[in-house]
This record gives structure tokens, sequence and C-alpha cells, in this order.
């Protein structure tokens, strides 16, 4: 159906894919607020939600679809904004949504899912699966863990309100270019094997996931391309070249020994990328 699908990067998970007329959004965040999580002993989940509507402007567009990964506010702090500007579907768990309702995204434009589900859109399909976020520790904790299930919950008002609820990856097919979207150092290997992306968008490794990198690439192949994400410190400025604090470059290494005929491609803050069908 496609002859090349575009890839550009905004920083941190955030994606912005292009094909066949449609535009796709996976966790459209660029405000980029500072909470301190990226300096050591300066995290301050006290910190208010802000959204920077000029940078949300400036570099993103129309969009016909929007994939939320999971609920962090360095993923979905953005969204209602960016799915009232655009009229974008939003995909999401359940208190993905209710956050997002909460924080004045329209309800109409909110489409649940849990992993499992299969999607037609004009011009792409996407395919939604079960994830886990990563964990950190010797104890394996997950910041902000919880859920907000049933009605949507007051309005979150501190990065600490954004709770994971859940984390979900996607394959989105463009018809000829598919691209797998994990966002974290972690994946349910029975849901994913035996897909085949032509791209392949992984985080680099976690000590907490024994063999990460070589596990993935046994579930879902040798993908022709594999482009590292949320390798930034994405508190620093997107109009500036990405700070490598989570091992961007060095996912390259592990791409050479467990899948050498991948090409590996590190995009740098907005660069865009074009795969051909």
């Amino acid at each position: 159906m496609t002859s090349e699908v575009t890839v550009r990067w905004l920083g941190t998970n955030a994606w912005e894919v292009t094909g066949n007329g449609a535009t796709v959004l996976v966790d459209p965040y660029v405000s980029r607020t500072y909470t301190g999580a990226t300096k050591p002993g300066q995290f301050d989940p006290e910190t208010p939600i802000a959204i920077d509507e000029a940078a949300i402007d400036e570099h993103i567009g129309a969009a016909d679809s929007i994939l939320i990964t999971h609920a962090h506010f360095d993923h979905i702090a953005d969204v209602p904004y960016v799915a009232e500007r655009t009229g974008a579907t939003v995909l999401g768990t359940e208190t993905h949504l209710n956050l997002l309702r909460a924080m004045g995204a329209p309800a109409e434009q909110l489409s649940l899912v849990a992993g499992g589900e299969l999607y037609q859109f004009e011009g792409y399909a996407v395919e939604v699966f079960r994830s886990s976020h990563g964990v950190t520790g010797k104890h394996k904790s997950l910041l902000f863990p919880g859920t907000r299930p049933g009605e949507a919950p007051r309005k979150p008002e501190k990065i600490k309100d954004l709770v994971e609820g859940g984390s979900l990856a996607y394959l989105v097919d463009f018809g000829g270019v598919s691209l797998y979207f994990n966002a974290v150092p972690s994946f349910h290997e029975q849901e994913v094997a035996g897909i085949r992306p032509t791209v392949l968008f992984m985080q680099g490794a976690n000590r907490n996931y024994p063999d990460y990198e070589e596990r993935l690439f046994a579930a879902v192949g040798s993908p022709p391309y594999v482009i590292p994400t949320h390798w930034d410190d994405y508190e620093e400025p997107l109009n500036e070249p990405a700070v490598d604090l989570f091992g961007g470059a060095a996912l390259g290494e592990q791409v050479a020994l467990h899948s050498p005929d991948s090409q590996f491609v590190l995009l740098d803050h907005l660069e865009s990328f074009t795969i051909e069908g």
C-alpha cells in the first residue's frame, strides 16, 4: 500500500510517523518540564504538571492517531492539548484515558485498549500488545505505580499524580512497512513472538532484565532497522543535540552482536528517517 514511511524523533519516547497520507504519534511529549528526574538527588515528584503549548505548536502538527505506552508525565502530559488541537484518536488503557479525561482531553476521541486489539485506520493498521514498565533497584520498584479505574479521578496537578496505569506496545503497519514500538526495557515474549517488524524501536539494556536484547531479537526476528528510543536526557532542550543518558549509542553494540543483519539508526532530536516499502 505504501512506498515510504518517515519517522521523526521528538525526544524521550515521542515519535511522529507519516505514511499513506496519515500521521501517527507515539507518546507525544515535548514540554520537557524540569523535575530533576535525570539529575541524581534532585528529583521532585511534587513538581506541578506544566504544558509548554508553544513547544507543542512548534514541533507537532497534524495527527490521526495518538498511541499511549503508559501514563507517566514524560509520556502523556501533553496529550490532552495535542488531542484537542489535532482531533486525533487516542489509544490507551482505562487508567490512561481516565487521567486524560481528568486533564481535559475530548472524551469522544478516547479509544480504550488493553492489548490484543487490531484496528484498521485509513492508510494504516495498529495492533496493541500488553507490556510491562521497567523497574529499578534491588526491590524492583516501579515509579508511580497504580491504576485509576472507574470514573475519571480528580485533575492531576503534580507529576506524581500521573501513575503508570499499565503499559502497552504497538505494531503500526502501513502495508509494506511496519514499526514496533517497545518503549521500555521489558516486554512479554509470548505476546510478540513471531511478529516481524520492518523497524524495531527499543531501549538499551537494563540490569533488571537478563539478556533483554537477545530475547527481544529472538522474539521479533532480525528487523531491517533498529532505532533506539527514550535514551536522551529528557529535561534538556529539544532544540539542542540529545544528551545520551541511557545508552542510546551503546545499543548499537548489542544490535551488532545479536542482530548483525539489522541496520542500527541513531537519530538526534528532531531528525527524520525514511523507510522505503
